[in-house]
């Protein structure tokens, strides 16, 4: 049971990478998704056999200030379990990036988390120029335009997904762990889907996935973001070794245009 609701919990704050572009497919780009002052929260969801669970939430908010005199989007993600499963797991973690307003490229990220009483904690501050980042643990060489976990997401709801065909595979890059992954994401096409707080109108896609501990590896995770100029995350869905887990949105404010692709609220 415990490690059941470990993958839970850290699915709420591992979905966001599912959100990744290619920084080197538009590398350089202007933010206009999103605003600072939004936020976004998500419930997470354990289900197997005929149980579905909801084990924790995490919240995801925009902040502006200014990181070595450079003005930066500080987005912080912070993810915990319910005090009813903390018993069995608990979590609190916190993740954040501050990105270049200008580039939209990662200058620092920083991850703290409390899983089971596992910590971990890494300080990363990004070179792009001299294409290296500097961690808690050292120095990594980057390539050229590498996103944070944190930073991709917001970096991918600038995309114009309209250009792509169903089927298209977009590489990336992303450094966690104090390694880069090249990755990629398939676009899937556009559906509706129903979640808690109303029927929208959704761009769909599967990532490549890593395989480790939580995710088999491959393409088994599913992700949704809102068919309109906001792009706002709604779900991400991922088969594991034992059942499937979810993260759904149930709370979203502050977005920076109408909320168009909401079809029916609930």
């Amino acid at each position: 049971m415990r490690n059941k609701f470990s993958k839970l919990a850290l699915l709420l704050i591992v979905f966001v990478s599912s959100f990744c572009i290619s920084a080197n497919y538009f590398c350089g780009t202007k933010n206009s998704a999103f605003k600072v002052g939004e936020s976004v929260t998500f419930r997470g969801y354990y289900h197997w056999g005929a149980m579905n669970i909801g084990a924790g939430e995490a919240t995801f908010t925009t902040l502006f200030e200014f990181l070595n005199r450079k003005p930066v989007y500080h987005i912080i993600g912070e993810g915990k379990t319910y005090s009813s499963y903390d018993y069995f797991f608990k979590v609190r973690d916190k993740y954040e990036s501050y990105i270049d307003t200008t580039t939209m490229l990662p200058i620092k990220f920083v991850r703290n988390v409390n899983e089971g009483g596992y910590k971990i904690y890494n300080n990363v501050m990004f070179n792009h120029a001299a294409g290296n980042a500097v961690s808690t643990n050292g120095v990594f060489k980057i390539p050229e335009c590498t996103q944070d976990v944190l930073s991709s997401v917001y970096y991918a709801r600038n995309i114009n997904f309209d250009n792509l065909k169903i089927g298209d595979k977009i590489p990336f890059t992303m450094f966690i762990d104090d390694i880069s992954y090249p990755l990629y994401i398939k676009y899937m096409g556009k559906e509706n889907i129903k979640i808690g707080i109303g029927l929208f109108k959704a761009i769909k896609f599967k990532p490549l996935l890593v395989k480790g501990t939580m995710f088999k590896g491959g393409e088994t995770m599913t992700a949704w973001i809102s068919d309109d100029a906001n792009k706002i995350p709604l779900r991400i869905q991922s088969v594991i070794s034992v059942g499937d887990i979810r993260a759904d949105a149930i709370r979203i404010s502050n977005f920076r245009y109408p909320l168009t692709s909401l079809l029916k609220k609930y």
